[in-house]
């Protein structure tokens, strides 16, 4: 299965025409939340993104909640909104998380979970799926342009559970295009501008 991974548009229109323009030779598309700019601008990059008829895997970030991004999606058909549940494409299961984890200091805009309301999310996370978090897992693709570790002790928890085929993610802009490895699991923080992924 080919897929293109991204992450982090934050409302960038060029960004999002590009991911359209490249959607049609994959499998499955999937963004890592933060498609909006602290809880604007969600319609407009949607309405962009809606022109993808791949079948594509979405997560909310901390600048959008579930609810919101649910609705905005609502006239894509080929858009599957995930928090805290999965979806099965071409036989292969997807899972997913958003929101930022843990809890972030941005304040009330931002749509964060502590680390024990992630892990109640993530509880039905099956073996072997392709997880789609937001957040990155602690010590994983999660340092910040200082080099401090930013990512979530839950996610990386139920990467040691559940052995993932491949975890995205993003959030943490200094480790944008950053790709590490969790036991046999491969974990890529994609970023805006695309990244290219065969799974096996």
């Amino acid at each position: 299965m080919r897929l293109l991974l991204f992450s982090d548009l934050h409302t960038d229109l060029a960004a999002a025409t590009s991911i359209v323009e490249r959607a049609a030779g994959f499998d499955a598309v999937v963004g890592a939340g933060d498609f909006a700019v602290k809880r604007r601008g969600l319609d407009t990059i949607v309405a962009v993104l809606a022109a993808i008829e791949t079948p594509t895997v979405l997560v909310p970030g901390n600048g959008e909640s579930a609810e919101e991004l649910t609705a905005a999606c609502q006239s894509w058909p080929a858009a599957h909104v995930l928090h805290g549940d999965g979806v099965d494409i071409d036989g292969v299961p997807f899972f997913g998380l958003g929101g930022g984890v843990p809890v972030t200091p941005f304040g009330a805009w931002s749509y964060d979970f502590t680390e024990d309301e992630a892990r109640d999310l993530l509880a039905p996370c099956p073996e072997g799926s392709v997880l789609v978090s937001h957040s990155p897992p602690r010590g994983h693709a999660d340092a910040d342009a200082s080099g401090r570790h930013m990512g979530s002790t839950a996610v990386l928890e139920t990467i040691e559970r559940t052995r993932p085929r491949l975890v995205v993610c993003g959030h943490i802009h200094g480790s944008w295009g950053v790709r590490s490895r969790a036991g046999n699991t491969p974990i890529v923080n994609a970023g805006p501008r695309g990244v290219e992924w065969r799974l096996r």
